[in-house]
């Protein structure tokens, strides 16, 4: 695990000669982009900078209660003054990615800025130039990365529900709760101090995982029972949607969040997909349990990536074509299926 004091130094010199700051998540935000971001937010407020807040677009609905989240500057819904931000900013942190391409329509104004740029992550092998990278995988969240680094920049564990509440979606949401991910003894004490501070750990999982609609609950229904395949013999379940399903079910963004984890709970199944049809290509989602390495196979077929037991990727080409490519790509992993559990 990264120490953490080697980098702070850093940090506080590029906080200290800062007026304008911008911290910035990845395009389709989670809980984890989101909670770092607004968490960082509360701290640098408190010591009275300059700080705006930008995403490459919407954010879902389960993440909007959070304070601080209606300061978010969507770039595809105001381009001119996002674009405005990038330019006025000295500084920009990006948080919970670490390549360019993740910023979507923005990236293209993020690489031409002359501001400093500092990366905070928790994903493997960061690609660009930046001034400062701190990225250690064996975080389960940047948002334990984010806390991590503000507890030695204050001295002490920073306060505030707000501040709080941020950390803890991050860590949640980004480990299932608790179900994957590089989570350790230190996560929970940090959840712990968390909790002592007051945090009400089940209003917030209310708001994350009780607080969708009647028609994301019907779509959830319609995806296991007509659109999940089950392939025992693989220790292998996938999920397909198409762009019809979710216009039958009133789709919004984010009711498809969390339909991969839900073939894990099949017994004998160590491997999920779940497959979108979206307009020119398909988004895909993957997770495991055991020592299966879907960053690994994300990456290796698909150009993606993410964390051991969650990860995933898009392809740009039909539904039924990526299926077929996803079974053809199944097929060379039958040693490291059977030996996941073991």
């Amino acid at each position: 695990m990264l120490e953490l004091s080697k980098y702070t130094k850093e940090l506080s010199i590029q906080f200290e000669r800062s007026d304008n700051i911008l911290i910035v998540a990845h395009i389709n935000p989670d809980g984890d982009a989101i909670g770092s971001q607004l968490a960082l937010y509360h701290y640098l407020r408190s010591l009275n900078k300059t700080v705006n807040l930008l995403s490459p677009n919407n954010l879902q609905d389960f993440l909007k209660w959070m304070e601080g989240a209606e300061n978010i500057q969507v770039f595809i819904r105001n381009r001119k003054k996002s674009i405005e931000m990038i330019r006025n900013a000295d500084l920009i942190v990006m948080v919970d990615f670490n390549q360019m391409n993740r910023l979507g329509e923005a990236e293209e104004e993020v690489n031409k800025s002359s501001a400093r740029k500092i990366v905070i992550d928790h994903h493997l092998d960061p690609v660009g130039n930046y001034d400062l990278i701190i990225s250690d995988p064996a975080r389960c969240a940047t948002a334990e990365l984010v806390y991590g680094l503000i507890t030695e920049l204050n001295g002490r564990p920073f306060g505030g529900r707000a501040f709080s509440e941020c950390i803890y979606v991050g860590i949640v949401t980004d480990t299932g709760n608790f179900e994957h991910g590089n989570y350790t003894p230190d996560t929970f004490r940090i959840v712990a101090t968390l909790l002592e501070s007051g945090l009400q750990k089940e209003k917030i999982l209310n708001l994350i995982y009780n607080n969708f609609s009647a028609a994301r609950m019907r779509l959830l229904g319609y995806a296991l029972n007509q659109r999940m395949v089950v392939m025992h013999e693989k220790r292998t379940a996938y999920i397909w949607l198409t762009r019809e399903d979710l216009d039958n079910y009133d789709h919004s963004k984010g009711d498809t969040e969390g339909f991969v984890n839900m073939p894990l709970s099949i017994s004998g199944v160590v491997f999920s997909a779940l497959f979108i049809e979206k307009e020119g290509f398909v988004k895909i989602s993957f997770r495991s349990k055991g020592t299966f390495p879907v960053n690994e196979f994300a990456s290796k077929y698909f150009g993606g990536g993410g964390h051991l037991n969650a990860s995933g990727a898009e392809k740009k080409d039909s539904l039924e074509n990526t299926i077929n490519y996803f079974l053809e790509a199944l097929a060379e992993n039958d040693q490291k299926l059977a030996e996941s559990l073991r």
